[in-house]
């Protein structure tokens, strides 16, 4: 783990991640200050409060599901150095509109500016992947992945914290302030040009034929149908539980924004903590033999968590502040469960990303990505539209909690045969 860390003293690797990092804080930051301003300020019923946040987690998934394929092609073609510059130059542009959306209350502005993160993140991420194979040594993919990954939840925690504790208005100036640094962090990204056998290559700009060659092209072989199937499922379970918190906190548990703004801290620091524990657990080797033990153990806090939600007594007298809600007994209870959630999130989903970097040849990397990218948005574009679907069909939101410890079941099953197909390789 320590030659990991070395990492962050290098120009290889630093300012990608530090334009991660930037990248991450800026999406969570937006995002917390966005549904809680919604939440807790514009919107007064709880089944549109529910219906909002799914509704939100769908917009920002959406483009990954419609754009990866052309991401995916780009990242591998062109100059990954320059593209990271031109994305976050967008991101400035979006950031513009979106701190409009804060400042002036206007949800059809704030949900605009989300989908259009959701682009900006779709062009990201192939590049975030499929650079470190080509800046790093093999060895060093799979630390690299868990400090990339660990960083991200950093970002995510403090961009949590900011965004709902921030009033809108010192929201939206830190938001755009946010996008500027990203720019000048991305300048000094290495160059990273494509393949030999990329450059020149004609890419196909027609969003479905060209999404459908790349997921065919991708899923025919085993090990990565399982790995990108299993990651899927990760991010179907992210995305539901994303889409939970700020609804559940309120209405289930009779809590306000700081205690969303705790939970999200919390799951955070667990992917984190999740994220550089496998690293040193399968040290450095890339394998998925923790996944299946991984995600069982997750899906056991879940169902904890699930249990405690249902004993609790929303108390009288209005919505209660962390510190209230930590004085009663299952609130304790309920942080530890969504820690434990992460940390073993965190460990089974890394080295999958890990495997997905280094099972195929850097000319491929980063469509294999824009590939995975389409599955999983597919995967939680429908989990966040069935949360939609069963909270408009009365369905508590506590209970979809059971939906969510069902399908790490499955996930455990898909990643014991990605980890015999790795043992067969």
């Amino acid at each position: 783990m320590q030659t990991s860390f070395r990492l962050l003293g290098e120009r290889r690797f630093l300012p990608l991640f530090i334009t991660q990092f930037l990248g991450a804080f800026n999406d969570n930051l937006f995002r917390m200050a966005m549904v809680v301003l919604v939440t807790y300020t514009i919107l007064k019923d709880p089944a549109q409060e529910a219906g909002f946040s799914a509704l939100a987690g769908a917009l920002f998934i959406l483009p990954y599901f419609l754009f990866s394929a052309i991401s995916g092609q780009l990242a591998d073609a062109r100059d990954k150095a320059k593209l990271i510059r031109i994305i976050k130059t967008a991101e400035i542009v979006i950031m513009v509109a979106g701190s409009i959306g804060l400042i002036f209350h206007s949800i059809p502005l704030l949900l605009l500016a989300l989908f259009a993160m959701g682009v900006h993140s779709t062009f990201f991420g192939p590049i975030k992947y499929a650079i470190l194979p080509q800046h790093l040594e093999k060895s060093q993919v799979l630390g690299g992945t868990g400090l990339v990954e660990a960083g991200t939840y950093v970002a995510i925690l403090l961009g949590t914290i900011a965004g709902g504790l921030l009033a809108p208005q010192w929201a939206a100036l830190a938001a755009l302030g946010v996008a500027i640094a990203g720019r000048i962090s991305g300048h000094f990204v290495p160059a990273a040009p494509p393949e030999a056998k990329n450059v020149g290559v004609r890419l196909d700009y027609n969003l479905f034929r060209a999404s459908w060659h790349l997921v065919r092209e991708t899923m025919h072989i085993p090990r990565l149908f399982m790995a990108i199937v299993a990651i899927s499922f990760f991010w179907a379970i992210g995305a539901l539980l994303a889409a939970q918190f700020p609804p559940l906190v309120k209405n289930a548990l009779g809590a306000d924004q700081s205690v969303a703004t705790l939970f999200m801290a919390i799951f955070s620091i667990g992917v984190a903590i999740g994220s550089v524990a496998i690293n040193r657990l399968l040290k450095q080797q890339v394998s998925a033999r923790y996944a299946p033990a991984s995600v069982i153990v997750m899906g056991i806090f879940v169902l904890d968590f699930w249990w405690n939600i249902l004993g609790w007594k929303v108390q009288p007298g209005g919505l209660i502040n962390w510190r209230d809600f930590l004085e009663v007994g299952r609130g304790a209870h309920m942080l530890m469960d969504l820690l434990g959630i992460a940390i073993f999130g965190g460990m089974f989903v890394v080295p999958l990303y890990a495997f997905l970097t280094t099972t195929v040849a850097q000319s491929e990397t980063a469509k294999t990505v824009a590939a995975n990218n389409i599955v999983n948005a597919g995967f939680m574009v429908f989990a966040t539209s069935m949360l939609g679907v069963l909270t408009h069909f009365g369905v508590s939101i506590e209970n979809t909690l059971l939906f969510v410890a069902a399908s790490c079941l499955v996930s455990a099953w898909i990643g014991w045969k990605l980890h015999k197909l790795c043992d067969a390789a």
